[in-house]
């Protein structure tokens, strides 16, 4: 056992104990460099091989962390042999993103449900654990996998260590949140332990006192500074610099002991440092391009700083780092050279592009065009930060101003991709600073717009989205085109322009779009679509957006992956558009298609805003415990992929579901939040949710204000659904005025749409403010009309109104039945403040409403829930798996316990359950 690591010991062994008995688990090891990350990993893999478990392990590099998916590679490589296991989409997303294969690019989150499930394929053999040491040097891509991969192992048998370096170095953020251990500096009775171990010789106590303190309870440099000590130091003048920390100081004895060696070791050691694939056979091919003979090697052998076998090995990364930074640039320079010279360009042409970069001094324009190509190899695997590195190492060394500033541009582009929009932000001042030409300053701009309504999503957006546009018009029409639709979706998200002008004032602007350079798609007909909408009326607008939409139904799915380009990027669009024109099917088919398309390309950037949309679909649909599962799966994924929470769905929901307290806490937080950016739109949003909550609760004058602020912005989305609110809320107000303008605007969206949930709800909403036989008249006809459409809520809302009329009108056995269908379905979706109305309502009329029996669904758990219904439908373990980014495995677990709580023994018997 490790000194002093008593506790250490006890956490990984336990996290290996439980993994035999089926239970995945995940440790970060975080401390400072020497602290004994690697002695513990080295201890968890000798520990795990005596038990039985299959060992594999990479090692993040400093210098790797420009190639994408390279370390992901070094740790799965021994395990491809069970890929062809894998579903066909995973196995092509990992051949290409190892080179192995061709193809779109993939997302790297369906390269990370690829190993996901590769690893559990490999634990159907036995427990499997992978050590990954120096994690903050992964490349992003790897990174952000691997953490993916970490976070959804459950059931499969799987141990995940990594060890990451703390503070400062490297990119530690993709392991934010997983369960970590820190290792701190020993106590000094066991320091003391350690040196007296690692120096043989007696050393004077107050020489002794001395080291302890100097190492700070740093295990490596106790065992390290004394060894680089001179004897009449150990005998007792050791010094105290205490102006470097412990892995400088390690650092540096490292550097001295290499600085002694002779001076081809020192340069051997330096190629070593420079290529950190290990290849010994790499690296004797370089040392023999400079006249380097293998002997050299003895001297660092014998110092402990290297081992070279069939790999090369430094005894510690800060032995790589301490050679390579104390080298003198025209050492590194050479060393590099020679790898360039020695690496096969067929085999591996980016690595010999990087070398060859790195060996030039000053502008290469042929170095910068094989970067280039590199970049372009690395953007097709789907490694954009990759990418991003090479353009901008590609602009450093361009000579040629205007070429330097066009791949600094592409930089930026691929930068802003990889997710890392501030780095872009700095990539853009260096493009503006050389010549561009036109087309060039226009897709700046263009960035630069991006880059803000990724940032900030604040109402500036739409402004300089037009000002790109119209840039592009002449240059690129295929892309101003889009622009000036990606402009229109910003404004209808923020309400318009910051300067007060609305959403008119869009689309007016983007009446200058260029036609179609070809036959128009459905994104060229919804954007000509909207511009009417906004330009000239929404009955003017209507038929238009329904031919777009029906072009997006009808177009084939295959077109490209969410996000990518291609008309599945426009499904968020589409589907919002549906919900404008209140057509229910196609927003029922769009909203479904836009997450089905994200989950099988793996797009969970995609994937993240569109299942709360289809949340607050389920929710109109009646279907809330459907909404609930893709809430919780929408805060897995963001857990995973650590965007910004997402509070629309929750709110709806809650709202819908008559939870007061949550919802008036999450409104609360959403208005402060877009308040900030200025977004009139999802301000209004928000004021819907509360609008039908206070409806439920009865407190109809705190509804008709939320819901006239909701109807503030006429051109918002959600007006449509925000208007029944404001007739219901005014008419049980007794404001028959508000009520009469709020029925004047649905009744004329209803018309112009022509579909049946719109007539519906004109109908209910006509009844509300219509007294006698008119109102019987117009509630059934609601009925009738919203039967026939898929949202249920609103039918059932609609047999509660109806029935407090009967009631009123003194009707009681009528009321009873109306009353009584309202209370079953309202409870039984879960809609629970206007069942609890519909209750009120029967017992003034004399009779007790039932209470909603027991469902044995009802004992599962949310994640639960997905898995039966989906098992229900006779998907397999793997593709359910797929679907919930879940092992196989974990959904045999979950299946265990589902039969367990439903007392059941077949997945058959699932599907002759009642839906929860």
């Amino acid at each position: 056992m490790l000194v002093g690591r008593r506790v250490e010991h006890e956490a990984v062994e336990r996290l290996l104990a439980r993994a035999q008995d089926g239970h995945s688990g995940v440790l970060v090891v975080r401390g400072e460099a020497g602290i004994g990350k690697t002695a513990l990993l080295q201890h968890v893999r000798e520990t795990a091989a005596a038990a039985g478990y299959r060992v594999e392990g990479a090692v993040g590099v400093e210098a790797e962390a420009g190639f994408a998916f390279a370390g992901l590679h070094q740790l799965c490589a021994p395990l491809l042999a069970r890929a062809a296991a894998l579903p066909e989409p995973q196995q092509a997303a990992l051949g290409v993103a190892f080179g192995m294969g061709e193809g779109a690019a993939p997302d790297r989150f369906l390269v990370g449900l690829a190993v996901l499930s590769l690893l559990a394929e490999v634990a159907e053999d036995g427990p499997l654990l992978c050590l990954v040491d120096d994690a903050q040097w992964l490349d992003q891509v790897s990174a952000q996998v691997l953490a993916f991969a970490a976070r959804r192992l459950a059931a499969d048998r799987v141990v995940l260590v990594f060890a990451l370096r703390d503070p400062g170095d490297g990119d530690a953020s993709a392991f934010v949140g997983l369960p970590d251990l820190r290792l701190v500096g020993l106590p000094d009775s066991d320091a003391q332990a350690l040196l007296a171990a690692a120096v043989r010789a007696p050393l004077d106590d107050a020489v002794r006192d001395r080291i302890v303190a100097e190492a700070r309870g740093n295990p490596l440099a106790l065992l390290e500074l004394p060894r680089g000590a001179p004897p009449v130091e150990l005998a007792g003048g050791f010094e105290l610099p205490d102006v470097l920390s412990v892995p400088r100081r390690v650092e540096n004895a490292f550097r001295r002991r290499a600085g002694s060696l002779p001076p081809d070791t020192q340069l051997l050691l330096v190629v070593a440092a420079a290529e950190p694939t290990g290849d010994a056979a790499l690296l004797w091919r370089a040392a023999a391009h400079l006249g380097i003979t293998r002997e050299a090697a003895a001297p660092a052998e014998a110092a402990g700083l290297l081992d070279v076998d069939t790999r090369v090995r430094f005894r510690h990364p800060l032995v790589r780092s301490a050679v390579y930074r104390a080298a003198a640039p025209p050492d590194q320079r050479r060393a590099h050279g020679a790898l360039a010279a020695v690496t096969d360009v067929q085999v591996d042409p980016d690595r010999r592009a990087w070398h060859r970069a790195q060996a030039v001094v000053g502008a290469d324009e042929e170095a910068a065009a094989e970067l280039e190509r590199s970049a372009g190899r690395a953007r097709a695997r789907g490694g954009w930060a990759a990418a991003a590195a090479f353009l901008q190492h590609a602009a450093e060394l361009t000579p040629d101003p205007a070429r330097r500033a066009g791949r600094a541009l592409e930089a930026a582009h691929a930068t802003h991709d990889a997710g890392a929009s501030e780095t872009a932000q700095e990539l853009l001042a260096v493009t503006a600073s050389g010549p561009l030409d036109a087309l060039g300053g226009a897709r700046l701009e263009l960035l630069r717009a991006r880059i803000a309504f990724h940032r900030t999503r604040g109402n500036e957006v739409p402004g300089m989205l037009l000002d790109a546009a119209k840039a592009l018009a002449p240059l690129d029409p295929a892309l101003s085109r889009e622009t000036y639709l990606h402009a229109l979706d910003a404004a209808i998200i923020t309400g318009g322009l910051g300067d007060g002008r609305g959403l008119s004032a869009v689309a007016e602007a983007a009446r200058a779009a260029p036609a179609p350079p070809g036959p128009p798609g459905p994104a060229d007909v919804l954007l000509d679509g909207l511009v009417t909408t906004f330009t000239h009326g929404y009955a003017a607008g209507a038929p238009e957006l329904r031919r777009a939409l029906e072009a997006f139904r009808a177009d084939d799915p295959s077109a490209g992956p969410p996000g990518e380009g291609g008309t599945p990027r426009w499904l968020w669009l589409a589907s919002r558009t549906a919900l404008r024109l209140f057509d229910d099917e196609l927003l029922y088919v769009l909203a479904h298609r836009h997450v089905r398309l994200a989950r099988d390309a793996g797009a969970l950037a995609t994937l993240v805003p569109a299942l709360p949309f289809l949340s607050s679909v389920s929710v109109l649909a009646g279907e809330l415990a459907r909404a609930t599962e893709l809430i919780a799966e929408e805060t897995a994924i963001r857990q995973v992929t650590g965007g910004v929470p997402l509070r629309v769905g929750r709110l709806v929901l809650a709202a819908w579901q008559g939870r007061e307290t949550e919802t008036v806490e999450i409104h609360a937080a959403a208005v402060q939040e877009v308040t900030a950016r200025g977004n009139r739109a999802e301000i209004a949003l928000a004021h819907l949710a509360r609008a039908v909550l206070q409806n439920g609760l009865g407190n109809y004058a705190a509804a008709l204000d939320a819901a006239e602020r909701a109807c503030a912005h006429p051109d918002a989305t959600h007006t449509n659904t925000a208007l029944p609110e404001l007739v219901e809320a005014a008419a049980r107000a007794e404001q028959p005025g508000r009520a009469t303008a709020g029925l004047e605007e649905l009744d004329l969206r209803a018309r112009a749409s022509g579909s049946r949930w719109a007539l519906g709800l004109a109908a209910r909403s006509r009844a509300l403010i219509s007294t006698g036989p008119a109102a019987e008249t117009h509630y059934r006809e609601a009925i009738e009309l919203l039967r026939a459409c898929r949202m249920a809520s609103y039918l059932a809302r609609t047999h509660l109104v109806y029935g407090e009329w009967l009631r009123r009108q003194g009707r009681r056995q009528d009321a009873r039945e109306q009353l009584r269908t309202a209370h079953e379905m309202l409870s039984g979706m879960g809609v629970e403040a206007f069942a609890a109305r519909a209750a009120r309502e029967l017992r003034a009329t004399g009779e007790h409403p039932r209470r909603r029996s027991a469902q044995p669904s009802d004992a599962l758990t949310v994640q639960e829930l997905q898995v039966a219904r989906l098992v229900a439908t006779g998907a397999t373990s793997r593709e359910v798996g797929a679907q919930l980014f879940l092992s196989p495995r974990t959904i045999e677990a979950h299946l265990r316990s589902i039969f367990r709580k439903l007392g059941i023994t077949s997945r058959r018997q699932l599907r002759d359950l009642p839906p929860p």
